[in-house]
């Protein structure tokens, strides 16, 4: 599993930095850099929702990554195989504002 760390804070799987979704999933089929992929896991804070997915889940920082930013070179059969990833989305409003920025161009 990989290592987490996320600033996508309007996430309602954020606690922390860490992830309580258990794992999620990264998108960018065509990517060639970071500013090409998101969290397609993202869902943004809103009303009741906070609470309901926020309070329930751990805050895991090893989760399972699956990826379909096919040219990074960290991507093995649609599985993230970097030993740790920084999901960066601060101020994100939908997944689109997300992205990996330890993706690597193969």
């Amino acid at each position: 599993m990989t290592i987490l760390k996320c600033s996508a804070a309007n996430c309602i799987y954020n606690k922390d930095q860490l992830c309580s979704r258990g794992n999620i999933d990264i998108n960018g089929k065509n990517a060639a850099s970071p500013n090409e992929t998101n969290c397609d896991s993202f869902q943004e804070r809103s009303g009741s929702s906070v609470t309901d997915r926020y309070s329930c889940g751990c805050g895991c920082e090893k989760i399972q990554i699956d990826c379909q930013a096919h040219n990074c070179t960290y991507n093995s059969d649609c599985k993230c195989t970097a030993s740790s990833i920084q999901v960066e989305g601060s101020g994100a409003h939908s997944s689109a504002d997300t992205k990996c920025s330890t993706f690597q161009y193969l």
